[in-house]
């Protein structure tokens, strides 16, 4: 008999679970960088990958738009500015002429306080900072996949951007860093809407970029502006820098995302009957729009007609008004797919996403606070007792049943390894 204690709020639930069926994911560890974060950083843009250094790059009186993450993102922007201030400096580039540009996507706008906090009070009182918005914006291409590409228009008209901000895996986007800064990032939702709407592609998922067509729509559009330069971190999980990535757009961007499989991505020999995934207590499980990633990851485990039991809390129940509202419609997952395929629409995108998982006949048992009959309304099923939604999913999958216990689902991607030949 094995006991697990999984994260459920401020609390755990432990299950105990006996027979050779069960396998148990939870993300690789690596040793601590030898390196302080600050060397870290001074390295990576001293030695950018796939192009000179910034400071050779730019010339004085050129101006330069910095795009930054807004406050739904972890990056540490106040620990990265600092250096690369420095090395703008170096090239000649006054404070005068850069411009700070948080990059909302479609979030809402940023309190002056927010953005304060976010690059750091004395960068914040030196060089102009500001938000897209509502634009203007300027439509500098159409991709090929028929995405109007409309840009911010000082990020447009700058003679330099810089990208700056972390890497992790997106659930649709394969991994966030990279060109997002662009797309989302400081593009009108029109563009937006266009590219996002390629996320129920069966190749839009987490840990993949080729062949995905929202990341390569991202990066084509992200093409059809001038010069650009990448500053991008990877994050463990208390939020340190493990990895700090400068130079080309793409090629920095990659080396990151590798550094991420490397830490987050754990092989499978193959996909479970039934997946028991935690996502990991408060704040991550404050509702079920923050949840919502652990049960992606933990359906890269789950076979076609199995089950995913989530463990989240979800005090705060859905956490957004539209998520809310299209988790409870009614709408079956393929009508809620045409749907967000039609318009995309922030909240509805994630009610879509489940949709899609929904799709593969997968049935997801929710132990969370959340009222019973509303969790019903969404065509989850509601559970108290991590013991009990465990007990049900053995007795309809079977004695032989095939489990994964994930106790870190909303960083851990199962990898599942290919068949031998």
């Amino acid at each position: 008999m094995a006991q697990y204690k999984l994260a459920y709020g401020h609390a755990v639930q432990t299950i105990s679970l006996q027979g050779n069926n069960t396998i148990l994911l939870a993300e690789h560890r690596q040793p601590l960088p030898q390196v302080s974060e600050e060397d870290m950083v001074r390295r990576a843009l001293e030695k950018p990958i796939g192009s000179a250094r910034l400071s050779a790059l730019v010339r004085p009186g050129q101006r330069v738009a910095v795009v930054v993450s807004d406050i739904t993102r972890p990056c540490p922007t106040a620990r990265l500015l600092p250096f690369l201030l420095s090395e703008l400096q170096s090239g000649g580039i006054e404070e005068k002429d850069i411009r700070i540009v948080f990059a909302l996507g479609s979030h809402r706008c940023l309190k002056p306080e927010e953005q304060a906090k976010l690059v750091g009070e004395a960068v914040f009182d030196r060089v102009c900072c500001g938000d897209i918005g509502s634009g203007p914006f300027i439509e500098v291409g159409r991709t090929s996949r028929g995405t109007p590409v409309q840009v911010f228009q000082p990020v447009v008209e700058a003679d330099w951007r810089v990208y700056v901000g972390n890497i992790e895996y997106h659930y649709f986007a394969g991994y966030t860093g990279g060109a997002k800064a662009v797309l989302p990032g400081v593009c009108s939702l029109e563009t937006i809407t266009a590219n996002h709407s390629w996320m129920v592609h069966d190749s839009a998922v987490a840990g993949r970029i080729a062949g995905n067509p929202v990341r390569e729509d991202i990066e084509e559009a992200a093409s059809f502006l001038g010069p650009a330069f990448l500053l991008n971190v990877v994050l463990d999980g208390e939020k340190h820098i493990v990895e700090a990535l400068a130079g080309d757009v793409i090629l920095a961007h990659r080396q990151g995302c590798q550094k991420v499989d490397a830490l987050y991505r754990v092989p499978l020999a193959q996909r479970a009957d039934i997946v028991l995934a935690s996502a990991g207590g408060w704040p991550k499980d404050i509702n079920l729009y923050q949840a919502h990633k652990a049960l992606e990851n933990a359906a890269h485990a789950v076979r076609d007609d199995g089950v995913v039991i989530l463990l989240a809390e979800c005090p705060e129940g859905f956490g957004h008004p539209r998520f809310a509202e299209w988790m409870t419609c009614g709408d079956p997952p393929e009508r809620l797919l045409q749907r967000i395929q039609e318009q995309f629409v922030l909240g509805g995108h994630k009610a879509a996403a489940i949709a899609k998982i929904r799709r593969r006949g997968v049935r997801i048992f929710l132990v969370s606070a959340m009222n019973a009959e509303v969790v019903r309304s969404t065509g989850l099923e509601p559970y108290v007792s991590v013991q009990e939604a465990l007990k049900t999913a053995q007795r309809e999958m079977g004695d032989n049943a095939r489990l994964v216990v994930m106790p870190h689902a909303g960083s851990t991607l199962p990898a599942i390894l290919p068949a031998p030949e």
